[in-house]
């Protein structure tokens, strides 16, 4: 014990009470925040002033993002096997000096085609490379406390997200989507890089922290399983479980769902006889019920599966679905935004945690691309499978139920699957015990 009390005072800049991996955690959930230029919602910030800048119509920029999204959503795959094999801090630096210069040459585009590539690096680069890595640099650092940080990071996120979209905004409306736009890709470039490189850690064995069959070192200080275990899945070992598919399709089915519904949100509404304001509102119910949701997942996480919080997540998302054809009252609207909102919570921090504490972090880079691809590609659809019910049907309704469908197929999925459960005693990391 003396001796690595010794190694963790000798390496550690910081006091022995406190666990460097919340500083990874900061950085990579500023990170996420740094993926906006690369989403759906972030892109929503200029889209009107930026169609009427470059002077193409709304059906041409919907087709190029979307091939954008979908080609983009490859990048999930590659940037896991530099992370694994370079660590996060490398890989964390550059991805963001390669986006903020994507963002920064999106700003000067003025031909379709300068637009297009510059709109699939931002997609590829932001939306799935950043995100993955941002995600696997905390399970790299995590396993007893994984949901707990979790919860932590989606509120670090959150706030982040919650200050940069209404300065955006302003800063679009005021002095144009280019300006705007050169400003988050400085930031990435001057801001989240050198933080990156300066901070960021990729495991606690780069801090000098490690476990040596020392079973009375600090655990407070180290997380109690942090180390790569020979058990730890390969990508290949991990698609090969059941759990991987219907984990991941559960993410990404509420992916799907979230990012049609954000961009047709209040055409949803108005179907169901409801103005603007009434959906402005819901916003701020889903926002503040989605943060609810990340604590109480957090909180519940230490003492419930992950397994059982994705099935309280899937019914609330399935029973979400097949009442919003029938909301009738504000009330309503409200009750559903909330449910909505609680459901993204949950998913948000099982999706977080799952991958990480069910095959390990010694390939976790790969395997969380991986997963990450699934959600990327449901969110390309989600928005195109809408406005094609809508379009053939005249109703969102027939989408909504089919979807609520396939929510409890998974539902039920998730309740009976074999998690992989991995044991340094050495038992097969797929046996699950009852």
């Amino acid at each position: 014990m003396s001796h690595y009390a010794g190694v963790l005072a000798a390496r550690s800049p910081w006091p022995r009470t406190f666990y460097y991996g919340w500083v990874t955690l900061t950085v990579s959930a500023l990170a996420m925040v740094g993926t906006l230029p690369g989403r759906t919602q972030g892109l929503g910030l200029i889209t009107e002033p930026l169609i009427r800048d470059v002077g193409i119509d709304r059906v041409a920029f919907a087709q190029i993002n979307l091939v954008a999204t979908l080609i983009g959503s490859l990048f999930c795959f590659g940037i896991g096997r530099l992370m694994d094999r370079h660590g996060s801090r490398v890989v964390l630096t550059g991805v963001s000096i390669a986006l903020g210069v994507s963002v920064l040459l999106m700003s000067r585009a003025a031909g379709l085609w300068t637009l297009a590539a510059c709109l699939l690096l931002t997609r590829g680069l932001g939306q799935s490379a950043l995100s993955v890595v941002s995600l696997a640099a905390v399970g790299k650092w995590f396993s007893r406390r994984l949901p707990a940080a979790m919860a932590v990071y989606t509120l670090v996120m959150s706030v982040g997200f919650m200050a940069a979209f209404p300065l955006i905004g302003a800063v679009t409306s005021a002095r144009g989507w280019r300006v705007s736009w050169t400003i988050v890709g400085l930031a990435l470039v001057a801001g989240l890089a050198p933080l990156s490189w300066l901070l960021v850690r990729s495991t606690p064995e780069a801090c000098g922290l490690r476990l040596d069959g020392d079973a009375a070192v600090d655990e407070e200080r180290l997380d109690s399983h942090s180390q790569p275990a020979d058990d730890d899945a390969t990508l290949a070992g991990a698609v090969r479980t059941p759990a991987f598919w219907v984990f991941g399709l559960a993410s990404a089915a509420y992916g799907l769902v979230a990012s049609g519904i954000a961009l047709f949100n209040e055409s949803i509404l108005a179907e169901r006889g409801f103005e603007a304001a009434v959906y402005h509102r819901s916003l701020a119910f889903t926002a503040l019920a989605a943060l609810a949701g990340n604590f109480a997942a957090g909180a519940l996480a230490a003492r419930a599966s992950l397994r059982r919080l994705l099935v309280i997540a899937m019914v609330l998302l399935g029973g979400g679905l097949a009442a919003l054809p029938h909301v009738s009252t504000e009330p309503h609207v409200v009750a559903w935004a909330i449910a909505m909102g609680v459901a993204g919570g949950f998913v948000m921090v099982v999706f977080f945690s799952f991958w990480g504490r069910a095959y390990g972090r010694a390939h976790l880079g790969r395997i969380q691309g991986a997963a990450q691809a699934l959600t990327v590609l449901a969110s390309a659809i989600g928005p195109l499978l809408l406005a094609w019910c809508v379009s053939s049907t005249g109703s969102y309704a027939i989408a909504f139920y089919t979807l609520s469908i396939v929510v409890l197929i998974l539902t039920v999925a998730a309740a009976v699957v074999r998690i992989p459960v991995r044991l340094a005693s050495g038992a097969s990391p797929l046996q699950e015990p009852r």
